[in-house]
């Protein structure tokens, strides 16, 4: 009895080891006013407010198989857009925009999720 019982505890801590050693994760993250060739061409921490558009590039690493992120934008403590986007490799680069308007002046961050709407990362940036 206590033979199975120690199996099976053994098999459902490395299956829970596996499960975290597996986990979605940001491996690079950065604002930024343009993409090319799937990298960021800058990093934007802060930024002229104006009409204007910026991204945010996430490289995502971890997938086992497909998923998704979301980006989720947000001006002080107001969402402003929310953007899912798939995850179909496990290594994988993808990114959403934003246009702003001067008006938006003041502190903004991104946070991203993963597919259970955890928090991955956020990253913050400032129109100024």
């Amino acid at each position: 009895m206590w033979k199975k019982t120690f199996l099976l505890v053994l098999v459902l801590c490395v299956s829970f080891s596996w499960q975290v050693i597996a986990a979605v994760t940001v491996a690079d993250g950065a604002i930024t006013s343009a993409i090319e060739n799937q990298m960021p061409v800058d990093r934007i921490e802060s930024y002229a407010a104006d009409f204007g558009k910026l991204y945010c590039f996430t490289r995502i690493v971890g997938a086992q198989g497909e998923t998704q992120v979301t980006h989720v934008w947000f001006y002080q403590d107001d969402e402003m857009a929310r953007v899912t986007l798939p995850v179909r490799s496990a290594d994988w680069r993808t990114y959403s925009s934003k246009r702003f308007l001067p008006q938006w002046a003041g502190e903004w961050r991104v946070v991203v999720l993963d597919a259970e709407q955890n928090v991955i990362s956020t990253l913050p940036f400032r129109l100024e």
